[in-house]
């Protein structure tokens, strides 16, 4: 019974520093499971990737960033390396919620990054409540994120929020600090009690 009890405890800290180490690679709009799986299905264009700052219709800042994060997200989900260097600044730093210490550089983020991939299947990040501020060539943005996803065979949900600091470097918005927290699970709201089970009679007044 006693190893039994240790068994589960193990797995619940293990889930937990999981969930903890993914907020150091979480960064990032909202693809939807179904765009994700037909982006899988065929392997992305990057030749006609689109580049916000050569569209017909230049678009503001704001929406250049909202763009990139959107385009940033959907190469997280699909482990494009490539395309997810293309919106990271090569001296990003990147801060998690668990106490550990802050990622320097795309090359140390892009490990931590990889090793957390390698475990998961079926990844789907939704973003919502994207706020987008900027000031000439710097920028933030911050939003809440729902995670979704098989990590070591097992189904894993989870939810945080991220702030971003951007800046724009050759006419690009690039993401140059990134920090990423994950949001505590709501308490579980107690078992009632059976419906034939009946409460104890309350003693009669005097």
């Amino acid at each position: 019974m006693r190893n039994h009890h240790g068994t589960c405890l193990a797995g619940r800290m293990a889930r937990k520093i999981f969930l903890l180490s993914l907020a150091s690679a979480i960064s990032l709009t909202c693809v939807s499971p179904a765009a994700a799986q037909k982006e899988k299905k065929k392997k992305p264009d990057t030749s006609q990737s689109a580049d916000s700052s050569k569209m017909l219709v230049p678009m503001t800042d704001e929406q250049q960033i909202d763009y990139t994060l959107s385009e940033m997200l959907g190469a997280w989900q699909l482990g494009d390396v490539e395309k997810l260097h293309k919106n990271y600044a090569d001296d990003v730093v990147v801060v998690n919620g668990s106490w550990a210490p802050p990622v320097f550089g795309w090359n140390n983020y892009l490990a931590a990054y990889q090793r957390q991939y390698a475990r998961m299947e079926r990844v789907r990040m939704d973003r919502s409540n994207t706020y987008i501020k900027v000031s000439g060539t710097v920028g933030w943005a911050c939003y809440q994120w729902d995670f979704e996803a098989i990590v070591d065979g097992q189904p894993m949900q989870s939810q945080g929020q991220t702030s971003l600091v951007m800046e724009k470097r050759n006419n690009h918005w690039v993401i140059a600090l990134n920090h990423t927290s994950l949001a505590p699970k709501p308490p579980q709201a107690p078992a009632s009690a059976p419906s034939g089970q009946q409460q104890p009679a309350k003693p009669a007044p005097r």
